[in-house]
């Protein structure tokens, strides 16, 4: 059996019906915490994205994982900070695929310090950082959507 093979490649329009199937999974939802309001609403699902594909301070990537979407990885900035995101399908979980597609993505996109932000409970994302070298430095409490309260997330850094 050959290898699994894992790449990353700029995001296309035709990618988003694939990333709006992964984040209905309700497992994947309540464990990214901070979503939209209404995760189901696919027409400001594709709005905002198609805007954020658009935007020349995003780096949105699509992870390829043996020919088929396994998910995405992006940097964008908030208040001139750079932040790192990522979502992985439920059925490409427990592969490595977050950690490996993130490494190849920090050797692509060049902005230090970036920052993670994961929710308290979410300790795959949190393996996925602290195996890049992301270290925790703090953390806040915002509203989960997801969750339907305020939660703790932990913050991390990676210079």
């Amino acid at each position: 059996m050959p290898l699994p093979q894992l790449s990353l490649r700029p995001t296309l329009e035709s990618d988003l019906e694939t990333f709006f199937t992964f984040q209905l999974e309700e497992e994947a939802n309540f464990m990214a915490a901070f979503t939209p309001v209404d995760p189901k609403n696919k027409a400001a699902y594709m709005e905002k994205w198609k805007r954020l594909l658009k935007d020349p301070t995003i780096n949105i990537r699509t992870i390829i994982y043996n020919d088929e979407i396994a998910g995405s990885v992006s940097k964008y900035e908030i208040e001139g900070d750079a932040e790192i995101t990522y979502w992985i399908g439920k059925k490409f979980w427990g592969k490595e695929i977050a950690s490996n597609a993130l490494k190849a993505f920090l050797e692509i996109e060049k902005a230090r310090p970036i920052w993670g932000r994961v929710a308290f409970d979410n300790f795959g994302s949190k393996r996925v950082l602290e195996k890049n070298g992301f270290v925790q430095i703090g953390n806040d409490k915002g509203f989960a959507n997801a969750r339907g309260m305020e939660i703790e997330e932990f913050i991390f850094q990676l210079l």
